[in-house]
């Protein structure tokens, strides 16, 4: 094994979330930085997402994912901060702080960090891990997948295609199929309402007069070597087929957009403290999780629904690595915080450590159901110290509320809740 030199931030990711990190730990006064990228290039899977939309809450501007990511790309370049391409990381040693990686150029070699950035991303969930009855015949594919073979292959997968599931990457692959000429037949979503951004619905599906059915989902995949059709089904409120309902659709494509879960394997089985609800890492405010000098952010913490939102907790993430390596660690006390999970589905950051100079803290959350006008109360025990009024409040739509009038030296018990008005 080679030993590589010592580097004050290693980030694991090159994507968004991994990019923000290192531009805004450079613009702290960093200079000593590596970016660690499994492909063969910088962006992640912005690459793939060729269509418009990003960057509006960032740049004012609307780009495409290639372009967005360039904004970040062309900074690293320019400012000369160091990256390796085609370089799997295989493990992290938490007590020397060092990670193993591995790469056809350079084989195994052992890099020191000073602080590490974990931006490692997410996975989209398989027709397997639903289980889904039938055979697994040619013609099944996830959305990402479908997107980066038609985008960056060139490929295209079916002419006759269905989606199960109404998340922001199967409604934007319905209308890129349909602009491919495909015939987008429908789509399926298991919950009563749509899992994507509501502009996603209008100008992915109405725009292209493609049905989606809510309550419906896939109850069979019929075909063994190639896909010839599948069978729907409406569902109840317990979400079981009601039978009678069931429809066969003849299709030899059907794409899954089922959901996305943090790619966060690696820094569980490092020992990190795991979040159950998001299945990301447990983090306090700064986005440090359970193991020393070890942050996380992006879509590998928990799922965004923009990535103007992974790359500003990228940049929160680099500020406060940076912050760690020019300070040092300061004192601090600690809160833990809770939730009422009967709207909540999650809540983020889980602790605050509370230093001296704490002023503001950033608060990410989604709603188990639409909620037209919520009332979100921050308490100590019983106390409301904050009311905050929030109209629209959808599972598809991440929440984020930034506090800064709160004293949290005098908080002893901080707990988040959701009521419906």
């Amino acid at each position: 094994m080679m030993n590589n030199k010592f580097y004050d931030i290693v980030i694991v990711g090159g994507g968004s979330a991994g990019l923000s990190a290192a531009k805004k730990a450079f613009e702290e006064g960093i200079t000593s930085i590596l970016i660690i990228e499994r492909n063969n290039e910088l962006g992640g899977i912005l690459n793939q997402c060729i269509h418009n939309g990003f960057g509006l809450h960032k740049f004012k501007k609307e780009l495409t994912g290639p372009e967005y990511a360039y904004e970040y790309i062309k900074f690293v370049k320019d400012h000369k901060i160091e990256y390796l391409l085609n370089t799997l990381v295989l493990s992290i040693d938490k007590n020397n702080k060092t990670i193993v990686c591995s790469s056809s150029e350079n084989g195994v070699t052992s890099i020191n960090y000073k602080t590490l950035i974990f931006s490692a991303g997410c996975n989209e969930r398989t027709s397997g891990q639903i289980m889904t009855p039938g055979e697994r015949p040619n013609g099944v594919y996830t959305a990402g997948l479908a997107q980066k073979l038609l985008n960056i292959d060139g490929y295209l997968v079916g002419k006759n295609v269905y989606i199960l599931g109404s998340g922001d990457i199967g409604l934007i692959m319905a209308r890129r199929m349909k602009l491919e000429g495909a015939n987008v037949i429908g789509v399926s979503e298991l919950m009563p309402y749509s899992n994507g951004l509501n502009r996603n619905i209008v100008q992915c599906l109405n725009d292209y007069n493609i049905p989606l059915r809510l309550h419906n989902t896939v109850i069979k995949i019929h075909g063994k070597n190639q896909l010839e059709g599948i069978t729907i089904c409406d569902v109840d409120d317990s979400l079981k087929p009601i039978k009678g309902r069931e429809e066969f659709i003849k299709c030899d494509t059907l794409l899954l957009s089922i959901g996305l879960y943090p790619f966060n394997s690696m820094l569980k089985n490092s020992g990190a403290k795991v979040n159950n609800e998001t299945k990301g890492a447990w983090v306090d405010q700064n986005l440090e999780t359970s193991l020393d000098s070890v942050f996380s952010c992006g879509n590998v913490l928990h799922v965004h629904d923009l990535v103007d939102y992974v790359s500003d907790e990228g940049e929160i993430a680099g500020k406060n690595a940076a912050s760690l390596v020019k300070n040092g660690r300061k004192k601090y006390s600690k809160i833990i915080l809770t939730f009422h999970n009967e709207n909540l589905s999650y809540l983020l950051p889980n602790e605050i450590k509370v230093y001296d100079d704490l002023n503001e803290v950033n608060f990410s959350f989604r709603v188990k159901k639409p909620i037209s006008k919520g009332e979100i109360l921050f308490k100590d025990g019983n106390n409301i110290i904050k009311k905050v009024i929030k109209n629209d409040l959808i599972p598809s739509e991440m929440v984020r509320i930034k506090l800064n009038d709160i004293d949290y030296k005098v908080v002893n018990d901080l707990k988040v809740e959701v009521n419906e008005l």
